[in-house]
């Protein structure tokens, strides 16, 4: 691990994401769920259903089990330990309908006790970018120390947040460095779930900032069908075509060198306000 990122995010690193709000395409909650797939883990703390989520708004599905028999499963939102610490700790499930800093504050408590050092969230917000190009990964932090070493911005959005929002400034409120990681996901594409290119997209930049190798699996096989996929229905729909071929040349010139980071920054604040495209909120899961 590169010693300014040892500095920064410190040696126990966990990653959070939540479906619904922040989660267009379901790429978080699938990068984090990868992770968990990737490694070995102990669930250290799952919270009580009735107490944060709504049942009509997240229902409980039913399933059959191995022998064929009904299962009921609940709406989740569970914390995992890595069996070899020098992987992730994982926090993943649904974003709560309620109590929000009864929610976000059993797992700050559990983060502590955990000894973490550093926590990444992950997102996915719709934009007006093309599947064929690569999915941009912003990344914010309000801690200076990482910004500076990680040399990345701090967010100047004010406005509504999702749950990933309340708890980045209760885990840098508690003393623990936060780092943000958002997805730009196709919005003409972001309701065909799941987005593996922007799962992908989202693991990548947090192996490059953690300086750590992350077991990709089949991901990178799956994001090239879905970007086949898409090309496949693009190339029967002349309108379709015609409207990725002009975000193209946007994006193309979005990442000429002389595009600013200002510019990005405030095209991704705009996105956050609810002035993007389908005004700007993923879908809600």
């Amino acid at each position: 691990m590169d010693d300014s990122t040892q500095q920064a995010l410190g040696p126990r690193v966990a990653v959070a994401a939540f479906d619904g709000w922040n989660d267009a395409g379901e790429a978080a909650s699938q990068a984090v769920g990868v992770l968990r797939d990737a490694q070995p883990s102990i669930e250290i703390v799952s919270v009580d259903p009735e107490l944060f989520f709504d049942y009509q708004y997240t229902r409980p599905t039913l399933r059959l089990d191995g022998e064929g028999r009904r299962a009921l499963d609940w709406p989740e939102a569970t914390l995992h330990r890595p069996m070899d610490p020098r992987g992730f700790w994982t926090l993943r499930g649904v974003e709560p309908a309620r109590a929000w800093r009864s929610f976000t504050a059993e797992f700050i408590d559990a983060l502590l006790a955990e000894d973490v050092t550093g926590l990444v969230t992950v997102g996915a917000m719709m934009s007006d970018v093309p599947h064929t190009r690569p999915i941009a990964v912003h990344a914010t932090s309000e801690n200076e120390l990482l910004r500076n070493q990680l040399e990345i911005d701090r967010s100047r959005y004010e406005g509504p947040t999702g749950i990933l929002g309340v708890l980045t400034d209760a885990a840098e409120t508690a003393g623990i460095p936060t780092v943000a990681l958002w997805a730009s996901v196709p919005h003409y594409v972001a309701g065909a779930s799941p987005s593996p290119k922007a799962t992908l997209a989202l693991l990548e930049r947090l192996g490059e900032m953690t300086a750590r190798e992350i077991e990709l699996g089949s991901l990178p096989t799956e994001a090239a069908t879905w970007e086949a996929t898409v090309d496949a229905a693009a190339a029967d729909d002349d309108e379709m075509s015609d409207y990725i071929r002009q975000l193209e040349e946007a994006r193309d010139t979005w990442d000429s060198p002389e595009a600013s980071g200002d510019a990005i920054a405030q095209a991704f604040e705009k996105y956050l306000r609810g002035d993007g495209p389908g005004k700007g909120r993923p879908p809600r899961g």
